[in-house]
């Protein structure tokens, strides 16, 4: 077609002159219809392409344009079932060097351990439900949501001052690890750590009686005479942190610190920020100290190698204790004989065992790092206060047991 058009235009050139051309190329272009703005030579379809040569069939005069077949093409309009579908969504690309991470904020769950007994007796109050207790936060009552009674295996870490200071102090503290050691069942996890001047793990966690009786086995001749209880204390919170679920520390010990690197506030911050770890502290050399206390002449030093410990000394390492206990819902002891320590672990063992759990969802949602104050209170159907009889008809008093608060912050995953 294209050469047929060359050769007309090249006969009327030598017939009529140029002036001839160019009046009929201007009509020729003039008589082109405009394009409509939704008609774009892209959008040709095949039949509107050139045949190679083959005679063009007339356009119908429906679609808008000539029917010879000199005029321009006309371009139907497009139907709306033609439309080009959307184009895919675009995938990001992966930037190199960005390492993968996610970023998780759990919603906010507190779960408490609560521990009820007589206060009198110390004995376990079983049969309790959701509407006897009463949780407060930041004097704020909350809505538990779960209640549970457990009575599980336990995971300890017994930690046990060992140091050249006494030796009533080291013969009570092997003691009352033994004791200790025998209340242990099949299923108990438990690691065995000493600490002086610094803290030695004896046996990492296992289930093997006969193993934890060998680390303690061990602990014959001391070595240094520093009992650094700090630094052994925030080491082993440290390593707990690491270790799923519920964990307990029985610390035996004097209570006195003598060169740890660490101070009290920043012992006591990290205990605040622990979470799921129950401190119960059991003190040794209370004979000792006694028979001190009213022969001062012969004990110008008990603690022993010439480090200056005196009453005083003892009475803040009680008090520190009693703390340690208060804040992580544990509880001190103060045995003064030999023969309390099989009973006393045995209410270790019971107050491990058997205890409470609350779960709520804090009405303060924010996760800011503050530290929260809770009280577990127990009370009757009615609000007021519970009374428990024994099986004699008498009242008793009880004593509830539970962690004092914790710190509020968010988990990076």
């Amino acid at each position: 077609m294209f050469n047929y058009r060359k050769s007309k235009i090249s006969e009327w050139f030598n017939t009529f002159g140029s002036w001839a051309l160019v009046g009929c190329l201007a009509l020729t272009i003039g008589s082109v219809p405009a394009l409509s703005q939704d008609q774009s030579p892209a959008a040709q379809t095949p039949s509107q392409a050139p045949d190679n040569g083959k005679p063009k069939q007339d356009v119908p005069a429906e679609a808008g344009g000539p029917t010879d077949n000199m005029g321009p093409y006309a371009i139907p309009k497009k139907k709306a079932e033609e439309a080009p579908p959307p184009p895919p969504p675009v995938t990001p690309k992966k930037v190199e060097d960005l390492p993968d991470y996610s970023l998780k904020v759990n919603v906010p769950l507190v779960n408490v351990d609560v521990l009820v007994t007589t206060k009198d007796g110390g004995q376990f109050i079983p049969g309790l439900k959701k509407e006897n207790f009463r949780v407060m936060e930041d004097g704020v009552q909350q809505q538990i949501k779960n209640f549970t009674v457990s009575q599980a295996p336990i995971t300890a870490v017994l930690l046990v001052e060992f140091a050249s200071t006494n030796y009533i102090f080291m013969t009570q503290a092997l003691q009352a690890s033994y004791a200790f050691a025998n209340t242990l069942k099949k299923d108990d996890w438990v690691a065995v750590a000493y600490y002086d001047m610094n803290p030695h793990i004896l046996v990492d966690f296992t289930q093997d009686k006969k193993a934890v009786y060998g680390a303690l086995n061990q602990l014959r001749i001391p070595g240094f005479a520093e009992t650094n209880l700090f630094d052994a204390l925030y080491d082993t919170l440290d390593r707990l942190d690491r270790v799923e679920g519920k964990k307990y520390v029985v610390l035996v010990t004097t209570g006195i610190d003598t060169f740890s690197k660490l101070t009290l506030d920043k012992i006591m911050k990290k205990i605040k920020d622990t979470k799921d770890v129950t401190i119960f502290p059991i003190s040794v050399g209370f004979i000792v100290r006694e028979w001190c206390d009213v022969h001062p002449g012969y004990c110008r030093n008990a603690h022993g190698m010439g480090i200056p410990v005196g009453h005083m000394d003892y009475l803040q390492g009680d008090n520190e204790m009693r703390t340690f206990a208060a804040m992580t819902g544990g509880r001190a002891y103060f045995p003064r004989f030999e023969g309390e320590l099989p009973e006393l672990f045995g209410d270790i063992s019971n107050d491990i065992r058997n205890q409470y759990t609350i779960s709520y969802s804090p009405t303060n949602t924010k996760l800011d790092g503050t530290y929260r104050k809770l009280k577990v209170e127990v009370i009757a159907p009615d609000g007021g206060q519970l009374k428990v009889k024994d099986q004699k008809g008498k009242d008793h008093k009880l004593d509830v047991v539970a962690r004092e608060g914790y710190t509020a912050k968010h988990t990076v995953e």
